[in-house]
């Protein structure tokens, strides 16, 4: 059976989680806190991040986009990505803003845990105009059909929907929803899905120092 070793807020993590619910492949969940001294992740990462998948033959995949494109070459169904060429260079661009909305965010809520005096004004604004760049980027692509590309569910959804998500757990006062009301419609559409519902980002305590 694979491994998913993941963080429990880790947008990355829960779009693989998500591939893997909507694939029906079955796994086990391996929750870690990867800046810790316990942690297993150098073992597996030589960049110690999450997500890591662990094959059954023993191989550690790493990078949330390598990892779906791994399940989507070797778990064809069903398809996350369309077959053509369009549709399917859409759907990762749409990953590839998705993601980096995830890394300002990530990079902001750090910057958010330094000491108050310590904390660069400056840099965090330009995090910021990052995230509000790419949530504009996001609502643009939804529309008023079900799904971002074509007329199934797909990486697109995935991608977009697991941002939404984090904005909501670790940002909630960020007006997005407000701003971008079909975007909101849509997050709360995918979050009635069954793999959205089975892999809701929580909370993470630190037990050790973040250095």
């Amino acid at each position: 059976m694979l491994k998913l070793i993941s963080a429990l807020p880790s947008p990355y993590a829960r779009k693989v989680r998500i591939a893997l619910f909507e694939k029906g492949i079955p796994f086990t969940l391996i929750t870690e806190t990867p800046w810790e001294s316990t942690t297993q992740t150098p073992r597996h990462n030589p960049l110690e991040k999450l997500p890591i998948l662990l094959t059954e033959q023993g191989e550690a995949l790493y990078e949330s986009r390598f990892i779906l494109e791994w399940l989507e070459t070797y778990y064809p169904d069903p398809p996350l990505l369309a077959a053509e060429a369009a549709p399917r260079l859409r759907a990762k661009q749409v990953e590839v803003v998705a993601d980096g909305i995830c890394d300002a965010l990530v990079l902001l809520f750090w910057e958010s845990q330094r000491d108050p005096d310590k904390q660069s004004l400056p840099w965090m604004e330009r995090q910021m105009r990052k995230v509000d760049g790419g949530v504009r980027a996001l609502a643009g692509w939804v529309g008023e059909t079900e799904f971002i590309v074509g007329d199934r569910f797909g990486l697109a959804d995935i991608a977009a929907g697991t941002v939404c998500r984090y904005l909501d757990l670790r940002f909630p006062d960020y007006p997005w929803r407000a701003t971008h009301p079909a975007l909101a419609e849509f997050s709360n559409r995918m979050e009635r899905r069954p793999s959205f519902r089975a892999s809701l980002p929580m909370p993470q305590s630190f037990n050790e120092p973040v250095v």
